[in-house]
């Protein structure tokens, strides 16, 4: 765009016929989001709805993309920002970086998704070496002209030419130190000059070149450097950590400047800027919520350099902004529906809107506010069943930390974002990311947070400030990733250099100490704290109630959502259980059945011994005699399990180790006859197991001699599970139970297989209808976990009256990975380089795993139109994957008990979101 041979800035324009790159603010509206991204597309509604906005216009995303693919910006685009800036200057009556009367703007990035890693804000673009003196003479103000100035060159030396940021904070802390001051504020005129002097000294030593003196080059450079900004380590790793597509591109927003830190005059008083929130984002209670900042510019706010103070404080600083303020916070959210965060500036009395998004907000807020807009009348239910989240829910099941526990208290900051965080404190950002993958749990303990630091905040369990508010940046990105942070901690005194913190008292907190932080009240503790169940999981259990306080106001509010979403789901919810306690637990948490009973950990422990003897077993008799004294135990186990679920069905794997597990540990063995060898010891039986292991020892047992493969080469074993069902079913059916007991086996790979197996089960299910007199309707059905099996669904489902898709096998063999080896080895890579968006054992990869699913479904219905479907793998309770289970037309998912609220939430908003439905 501008013609120099600075590398961030091409030479020859991309051409793009027919598209349009820049858009006024009055052109958009927010339902252009893809386009103007969402600082664009709601400067453009606010426009629209006659709020006071500085005038703009936004580049779009499309602009973006043409340069990240062509590395230079479309042709049209340079005309088209000059046509705009043009019509920007003939409104504000002057022009850009003008010597006497300077056109001030700033540049700011603006993506589809509010994004923490992307560009900073680069203010007060256009002021040079001439403008700064018709700045000052402007404003009557000599000390804003020059702020504004020494504000630029650090911002646009940071953002836009890679300076290292700390080489200007410690320049700026020198200065204060030689004016023995400790605010920027408290610096004079003749402090900044000498400072903006220094500063481009730093740019001209660390970047290599002058800073520009050009209004032009300093705006072309810095629309590039937001371009620039998408594919920085920070974007991505956000990106990756919150799923958001990598080829949306950003937009950037070119707004004429407004002045907080412009000083009064003898009929104005003087402004700053703020952040508000129509709702308290931690909570969701209405209410006046927010920062204030006086004789200060936009970003001061969220970097948290200086303290502010509440919102609600403006009222007595400027009553008439105030008011304005609030009227125009209930306008926005009775427009958008939803909780707002604004920025805001006040220039000498008069009110400018800078922002507007829906605000990001804690779990706990999501479900309060979702029933209030409801209660309210400005959404319905399903509306709200949208905009709370599995994810949010979970967080709201994670424990809090006992108010009766014997506690060492050393400071208290504002509860940003809740949860109890137990953690080694960790003072930088690296630290936190390397002890993370070591397995340590840390808590970031900094001054204040910024977008470098997003890498540690990812990794720890908590984040700790001792500066910045509700609207920070550590409190802000904390929430959005629900993290939980205390934040504008005062009394605690952080030293990063030397990494350590002084508390109240004079105690000092090294790096590696422990430390607990309470991000719903804002404490701070030493050591270790204990935590006790959170009240929306003692709801769960049935041991809280929907009350008045604030803690069953959440309840009230979750079970509001979970009510609606049990009614609109159509997906049932099953657990993933072993034992009756499990079962239990799974059906007060809402489980409609159980959807997988492994029943390999029904032999551990002291029956281990008998299913290697019977494994090991060289003769019919000594088979027969393991699985006689099994028989009785399994019974008793699925008696108990079938109680525990009375009335729903209980799927039953049969069983289905790898081999190993219930063999001796070939090495124990080996020494153990080894050592009885050399001491001339008797050890034939330790021999002939020796003998027996090697023989079946398996280079990858995963792969071997498991699931129908064992129960087809060990005589037996799989008739004598269906007796122990069966009977168990006759016993419960006597004591005027309803057992709805499934059968299902395992690792099934062609039909002859599942056919053999169940002509002998169908024998031992009418041998015990015989014995007892009952008719027990036992179903049989399989496992779909291996490729080959979903290929030839069809085939299997002649055999089969259900399927269950055991995802967790089908990811292992449709990727060739062993879980167990390579999560440990390469999925860190594979995550850090963008191959992989989120694990495959977390969240169903929809491409491969999910394209056998599809088909292996259809193609099962298509030969028994009645087949039940349904999945167990750990897929079942992951949000993401729960929404595609409903789309490929399941009958349920099953998962672990504490993940079946998350499970039925999620079914519900699939049920409201999915095509078809009034609410997308």
């Amino acid at each position: 765009m501008s013609e120099n041979k600075d590398p961030h800035v091409g030479q020859q324009g991309h051409s793009v016929e027919g598209v349009k790159f820049v858009y006024d603010f009055t052109e958009g509206n927010k339902d252009l989001k893809d386009l103007l991204g969402g600082k664009g597309a709601n400067l453009a509604e606010m426009t629209n709805l006659g709020l006071p906005v500085p005038p703009g216009f936004t580049i779009t995303t499309e602009a973006c993309k043409v340069y990240l693919e062509s590395g230079t910006e479309p042709a049209a685009l340079r005309d088209e920002v000059s046509a705009h800036l043009d019509a920007l200057e003939a409104a504000m009556g002057k022009k850009l970086g003008q010597p006497d009367n300077p056109l001030l703007v700033s540049v700011r990035s603006g993506a589809k998704f509010s994004m923490p890693g992307m560009m900073d804000t680069v203010l007060n673009i256009g002021l040079s070496d001439k403008s700064v003196q018709g700045l000052a003479k402007q404003a009557g103000d000599d000390r804003f002209a020059w702020d504004s100035y020494r504000r630029l060159i650090q911002m646009f030396g940071k953002t836009v030419l890679g300076v290292d940021g700390e080489l200007f904070e410690d320049a700026l802390d020198a200065a204060k130190a030689a004016k023995k001051v400790t605010v920027d504020t408290e610096l004079e005129a003749a402090d900044l000059k000498k400072l903006v002097t220094k500063f481009k000294k730093i740019v001209k030593t660390e970047a290599g070149r002058d800073f520009p003196q050009d209004p032009r080059e300093q705006m072309d450079l810095a629309i590039h450097a937001v371009f620039d900004s998408w594919n920085t380590d920070r974007a991505k790793l956000y990106r990756r950590q919150e799923r958001i597509p990598h080829d949306l591109g950003t937009a950037v927003n070119v707004c004429s400047m407004v002045f907080g830190n412009l000083g009064p005059t003898e009929t104005s008083r003087g402004g700053g800027t703020g952040v508000a929130f129509t709702r308290d984002p931690a909570s969701g209670h209405q209410g006046v919520y927010g920062d204030y900042l006086e004789n200060a510019q936009g970003e001061d706010v969220v970097a948290g350099i200086r303290n502010t103070v509440p919102l609600a404080e403006l009222e007595q600083i400027d009553k008439k902004s105030y008011d304005q303020l609030m009227q125009i916070m209930e306008t926005l959210e009775n427009h958008y529906k939803d909780l707002c965060d604004i920025e805001f500036t006040i220039e000498r009395g008069q009110l400018w809107m800078l922002q507007t998004r829906v605000g990001k907000r804690t779990a706990g807020a999501a479900f309060r506010i979702a029933t209030q807009l409801v209660d309210q009348g400005l959404i319905d239910e399903a509306e709200a069943l949208t905009r709370v989240t599995g994810a949010q829910l979970a967080q709201l099941m994670f424990p809090r930390f006992d108010e009766d526990a014997k506690v060492e208290r050393v400071g208290r900051g504002i509860a940003a974002s809740p949860g109890a965080a137990v953690g080694k404190a960790v003072f930088d950002s690296y630290t936190a990311v390397k002890w993370s993958r070591s397995g340590e749990k840390v808590i970031l303990v900094r001054r204040e947070t910024n977008p470098d630091d997003l890498d540690g905040m990812i990794a720890a369990e908590g984040i700790l400030t001792s500066r910045g508010g509700k609207t920070s940046h550590a409190a802000v990105v904390a929430r959005g990733m629900g993290k939980t942070c205390v934040c504008g901690a005062e009394e605690l005194e952080v030293d990063t250099k030397r990494r350590r913190m002084t508390v109240p008292g004079g105690h000092v907190v090294e790096e590696g100490d422990l430390i607990s932080i309470d991000g719903s009240t804002g404490k701070v503790y030493l050591g270790e704290v204990p935590v006790v169940p959170s009240p929306v999981v003692e709801y769960f259990e049935g041991r809280m109630h929907p009350g008045a306080d604030d803690a069953d106001e959440l309840v009230e509010a979750v079970h509001r959502m979970m009510a609606f979403a049990d009614r609109k789901r159509r997906l049932r919810v099953r657990a993933n259980a072993d034992n009756a306690e499990d079962a239990l637990r799974a059906r007060r948490f809402g489980a409609q059945g159980i959807g997988l009973c492994r029943t390999e950990h029904m032999f551990l422990g002291d029956r281990r011994e008998l299913v290697e003897r019977l494994i090991l077993a060289d003769t019919q008799d000594e088979r027969e005699e393991s699985l006689k004294a099994l028989l009785p135990l399994q019974r008793k186990d699925f008696v108990e399990l079938f109680e525990g679920m009375d009335g729903l069905p209980v799927t039953v794997r049969l069983l289905d180790p790898p081999l190993h597990e219930f063999l001796p540990d070939i090495t124990e063995l080996s020494v153990r006859v080894a050592l009885a060898e050399s001491r001339q010891e008797p050890h034939e039986n330790d021999l002939r197991l020796l003998q027996a292991v090697h023989r079946l020892h398996e280079q990858n047992p995963m792969l071997g001699l498991r699931g129908v493969r064992l129960g087809l080469v060990i005589p037996g074993l799989f008739t004598m599970q269906v007796r122990a069902i069966a009977e168990a079913v006759a016993e419960r059916r006597a004591a005027k139970g309803d057992p709805r007991a499934e059968i299902m086996i395992p690792l099934v790979g062609t039909v002859q297989e599942l056919e053999i197996v169940r002509e002998e089960a169908d024998k031992v299910i009418a041998e015990v209808e015989e014995a007892t007199g009952t008719k027990l309707k036992l179903a049989i059905g399989t496992m779909i976990e291996l490729p080959r099996a979903a290929l030839t669904a069809g085939q299997i489902a002649e055999a089969a009256q259900f399927f269950s898709f055991g995802t967790n096998d089908l990811t292992q063999t449709v990727w060739g990975f062993s879980r167990d080896d390579v999560e440990a080895s390469f999925f860190t890579a594979y995550l850090e380089k963008g191959i992989f968006g989120v694990s495959p054992f977390e969240t169903i990869d929809r491409d491969g795993v999910g394209s056998l699913v599809k088909l292996a479904a259809e193609a099962g219905r298509a030969t028994r139109p009645d087949l039940k479907l349904g999945v167990c793998g750990e897929h079942g309770g992951d949000p993401e994957s729960v929404h595609f289970f409903h789309e490929v037309g399941l009958d349920y998912v099953s998962c672990s008990p504490f993940r079946i609220p998350v499970a039925r939430l999620e079914a519900g908003r699939a049920a409201v979101t999915s095509k078809g439905s009034d609410h997308r």
